[in-house]
């Protein structure tokens, strides 16, 4: 699946991606938005500012002309367009299906993810190759598709690359 024609950017002040994540998806909520939008986390630096800016993107202008409105309203700064080609995808078609222990074929059926890089393995997964997504599948748009980095795991299994729980750095310290 390619990239929906129509995308707006909206700037915010949230520096973490877990933050962003919970913001993105309170927004699509309250705007009441179809689960075809895709809402994407977009790691921005100006000058000395980092944050993690949002974008929105559907096939139907109409549905984001009415975000655009609505975001504008709440005080966001909303541009059009994304704010790069290369974002992390945390709303998609698909993505609340993809819960439990799946297959990669499966994982490809439910959602709009085009296909799974397997970390340090030029070559493409096995279909049936079991992936545990820990609730938490952030494929990004790379070369136009929505692509699932993952890394393997016990058991032969797979998991995505990006932990749902991070260890921050130095935290025993």
């Amino acid at each position: 699946m390619t990239p929906p024609p129509y995308a707006i950017g909206v700037d915010t002040d949230v520096t973490a991606l877990r933050d962003a994540d919970h913001l993105l998806s309170d927004l699509a909520a309250r705007l009441g938005l179809p689960e075809d939008v895709f809402g994407c986390t977009h790691l921005v630096r100006d000058g000395g500012r980092r944050r993690v800016a949002l974008s929105l993107a559907a096939a139907d202008a109409a549905a984001l002309g009415t975000a655009r409105a609505a975001l504008t309203g709440q005080g966001y700064a909303v541009t059009d367009g994304a704010p790069d080609r290369s974002g992390r995808a945390v709303l998609y078609p698909g993505a609340a299906r993809l819960t439990g222990t799946l297959t990669v074929a499966e994982l490809l059926e439910r959602s709009a993810i085009a296909r799974v890089r397997v970390l340090g393995d030029p070559a493409p997964p096995d279909p049936g190759l079991p992936l545990v997504t820990r609730e938490f599948v952030r494929p990004r748009w790379e070369d136009g598709e929505l692509v699932l980095a993952a890394m393997p795991h016990a058991g032969g299994t797979l998991v995505p690359f990006e932990d749902p729980a991070p260890t921050p750095c130095c935290a025993d310290h």
